[in-house]
């Protein structure tokens, strides 16, 4: 399943093209058009662009993975609505393969999503701070949050009954990424949104990232983002688990 998954990926590289171009475009529209603003405003930092480009680039590494999460519910939605799910039930495998390579899959264009993401944000002037071990730290958590958004992303593409409904609801993933610590400091918010922003399941995640990354105080944000992951990856699976095995009648 990870196999066909991967060809899938060589068959369609607009779908990896999106996947890299959108973080790509994000990052370099916040940096260069909004960079030397909000990198005045950032405090305790030597304002400015440079500034900026460090803040923001946790941020855009979650986006990332939304993103890519996003394109992995609607090739499971694509899945459920062509009728290839019904010739692999009728097969000897695990129900549950078929997913895993999905999200198997995903984790392989995140991380290659990744990798180029951070090659332009070294060349536009992100410079870590840390040693060698936060990074390898930073790479983990990356990994466990890929793993639960899109185990989440598959249950969203299960329960949707069109490619285009399935395409949409991830969406609502990258409007919480914004409504959080990523882009500005949550202490800039009105009460209400900042006590969102600091309490919802990105905020200690790109917090930890930062820290890892740049070296800025982490707090219990490292133990309150594993938590987050942990439970995310766990309602996915099991959600997705029950929807891929119910009735196809009953979708």
């Amino acid at each position: 399943m990870l196999r066909r998954d991967l060809r899938h990926m060589r068959r369609y590289p607009s779908l990896t093209l999106f996947v890299v171009g959108s973080p790509v475009v994000l990052l370099l529209l916040f940096v260069f058009v909004f960079g030397g603003t909000l990198g005045a405003g950032l405090g305790g930092m030597s304002g400015g662009r440079a500034a900026y480009v460090a803040y923001v680039v946790p941020g855009i590494l979650l986006v990332t993975v939304a993103a890519a999460a996003q394109g992995t519910a609607i090739s499971v939605a694509m899945d459920m609505t062509e009728g290839i799910v019904a010739r692999f039930r009728t097969m000897d495998i695990s129900r549950t393969s078929v997913l895993t390579g999905h999200v198997a899959g995903s984790v392989v264009q995140t991380t290659l999503a990744i990798i180029a993401v951070m090659a332009v944000a070294l060349l536009i002037g992100f410079r870590p701070t840390t040693g060698p071990g936060s990074w390898v730290a930073a790479g983990g958590l990356l990994a466990l949050a890929t793993l639960a958004i899109t185990w989440l992303c598959v249950a969203l593409g299960l329960s949707t009954r069109s490619v285009e409904t399935a395409s949409n609801l991830p969406m609502l993933l990258i409007l919480v990424l914004f409504l959080g610590s990523g882009f500005v400091p949550t202490q800039t918010m009105p009460d209400g949104l900042r006590w969102f922003a600091e309490n919802q399941p990105f905020t200690p995640i790109i917090e930890t990232l930062r820290g890892l990354l740049l070296g800025t105080p982490i707090g219990d944000s490292a133990a309150i983002a594993v938590a987050w992951c942990v439970a995310i990856a766990v309602l996915g699976y099991l959600w997705a688990r029950k929807l891929y095995e119910r009735d196809p009648a009953h979708r």
